[in-house]
């Protein structure tokens, strides 16, 4: 039994609460967040003790590990302080806003002997788990192409000031980009040679990279592409069924007006779509935008609730179990990860999708093509 504190108790944290609460592996044993009506609420709902300080929670003696889900920019300072009290750490994304801490972070986690898991990245989803197993099974040939295709409204979705801010870990590279670039990762399965990256601000009065393109080289020459579009107009759902990032039908509709909310109306929404905007029952299997895979004898898609695949002898449809969420899906590989089993989404894996990020914003200030050191 891992009993773990969590640490911030922001949208991804309340996503986890359900997850946690069936876990047979997992007992949330504290909580933490400086705001007192949060920790209040998580504290009542998962029967755990709260603190108001970090040091305070990984201190206490009551966790063997614990999540965080602060503020990208405190990352580095909230998982260096878990490790070195000796605590197993699994950090969401984006996993830091430097690459170089966040291999900082693993070599300490190496040297500690400590499980570090980055995630929820949507690699953990059950389809894009199925696609690469698909892929590792050979049935198809190499992978040659994966292309990822996502249209949101993420620019207009109610946010901190610091989500909009490239330097912080903002904007829609670092913020959505880290799924695409784990998911191609996941799937070529080799190391990334080379990126290609254009980024793009549309409006000036919500000033963000609000899009971008992205191509990556891998070392076996598969390529993979990434396209985000965070503007809401056109809805990449359209192209899924209508199913959208979590499973649930999301049918089109107008993006929101933010231009005259003030920033304490902005945060307001904000905590209120954090308990509603990532469920546990969803209905369908999650759909991160269009994902097509491209081997030398197939092709891959997901279906509503599978995998498509596509050969000379016609299209099969495998179904895939809904019965557990992504986020069960992160659990499962931390609590194998602390149980010393070597996992995918591991703190080298983290800080090498951030340095992807790192890299198509290099690109698109040079317009020159990024070699990726290999570390």
């Amino acid at each position: 039994m891992v009993r773990l504190g969590i640490i911030g108790l922001g949208a991804a944290a309340q996503a986890f609460i359900t997850p946690l609460q069936r876990h047979e592996d997992v007992k949330v044993a504290a909580v933490c967040d400086p705001r007192p009506e949060a920790r209040e609420s998580f504290s009542k709902t998962l029967d755990a003790p709260s603190f108001a300080d970090v040091e305070a929670l990984v201190g206490s003696g009551l966790c063997d590990a614990v999540y965080i889900g602060t503020p990208t920019d405190l990352h580095f300072e909230h998982a260096s302080a878990a490790l070195d009290a000796g605590l197993h750490v699994l950090l969401e994304k984006p996993m830091c806003i430097h690459a170089e801490d966040g291999f900082a972070l693993a070599d300490e986690a190496e040297t500690r002997g400590l499980a570090l898991v980055v995630g929820h990245s949507h690699s953990h989803d059950l389809p894009i788990r199925a696609m690469r197993e698909v892929i590792r099974s050979g049935r198809l040939g190499r992978v040659r192409m994966v292309n990822i295709l996502g249209y949101t409204d993420w620019v207009y979705r109610p946010r901190r000031p610091e989500e909009l801010r490239s330097d912080l870990g903002g904007g829609v590279t670092y913020r959505q980009g880290a799924h695409q670039f784990d998911i191609l990762c996941s799937l070529c399965g080799d190391q990334v040679v080379s990126v290609i990256g254009h980024t793009f601000d549309f409006d000036p009065e919500r000033s963000t990279v609000g899009a971008h393109s992205a191509t990556l080289t891998f070392a076996n020459g598969a390529i993979g592409t990434a396209i985000y579009n965070g503007y809401g107009h056109f809805p990449s759902s359209e192209l899924t069924g209508e199913i959208g990032e979590w499973g649930y039908v999301t049918p089109y509709r107008p993006r929101a007006n933010t231009s005259a909310t003030s920033s304490e109306d902005e945060m307001a929404r904000k905590r209120a779509r954090a308990k509603t905007a990532i469920g546990s029952d969803a209905p369908h299997q999650p759909h991160f935008g269009m994902v097509l895979v491209s081997c030398e004898k197939g092709d891959i898609r997901q279906s509503l609730d599978g995998l498509l695949i596509y050969t000379a002898e016609g299209c099969e449809e495998h179904p895939l179990d809904n019965s557990r969420t992504p986020r069960d899906l992160v659990l499962d590989e931390f609590v194998a990860a602390v149980g010393g089993t070597p996992v995918l989404h591991d703190g080298r894996w983290g800080a090498t999708v951030v340095s992807i990020c790192d890299a198509v914003h290099e690109s698109a200030r040079t317009g020159k093509p990024v070699r990726l050191a290999q570390t």
